[in-house]
């Protein structure tokens, strides 16, 4: 019979090896303790890299306020369908307000829609006002005031030019 026992206990004494630098008799110590150890600097080092990778995006770039103004302001309704009676539709006016916003050579129409019917926008929020914007992303600028509140507002138009070409103009009286 053999003498080098179990399974178990010729694991053991090669995990032993690569620990304590034994050397048992018939088994390679130098490919297993490698393999080991390299299979251990990979796992680290991949394990790193992706906590490197994936943590670049915490230290980019914030966009900041910059100085702008309100062209103009519109309160206007949206209708919304409730429900059919008889088929006739009952319907409700929701509030919405459009608003014309010029950021350097850029006017931007965006909606503000409140949460309820009642609310109204900031009162310093008049045509020609100047706020404190940024564009967060592709639909959506973010306005804020002296006072601190901010607004998340959705951009319906972009267009480059000046705010006068761009804002509706409201009719004029001939007499």
């Amino acid at each position: 019979m053999d003498d080098r026992g179990t399974g178990s206990e010729v694991r053991a004494s090669v995990v032993g090896v690569c620990y304590d630098s034994k050397r048992v008799p018939g088994i390679p110590s130098i490919g297993f303790c490698s393999i080991l150890i390299l299979m251990k600097r990979i796992l680290t080092s991949t394990a790193l890299l992706a906590v490197v990778f994936s943590s670049s995006h915490l230290y980019a770039a914030e966009k900041q306020f910059e100085a702008g103004r309100i062209v103009t302001v519109e309160k206007k309704f949206h209708t919304r369908v409730l429900y059919y009676l008889v088929n006739t539709p009952v319907t409700q006016d929701d509030p919405y307000y459009e608003v014309w916003l010029q950021l350097g050579n850029v006017v931007l129409l965006a909606e503000y829609t409140p949460r309820h019917a009642a609310d109204e926008l900031p009162d310093g929020w008049k045509d020609n006002a100047e706020v404190q914007m940024k564009i967060t992303d592709k639909h959506h600028v973010s306005v804020k005031q002296q006072g601190g509140m901010e607004l998340q507002l959705l951009i319906v138009k972009r267009m480059l030019g000046t705010a006068q070409a761009a804002a509706p103009q409201p009719p004029s009286v001939n007499n």
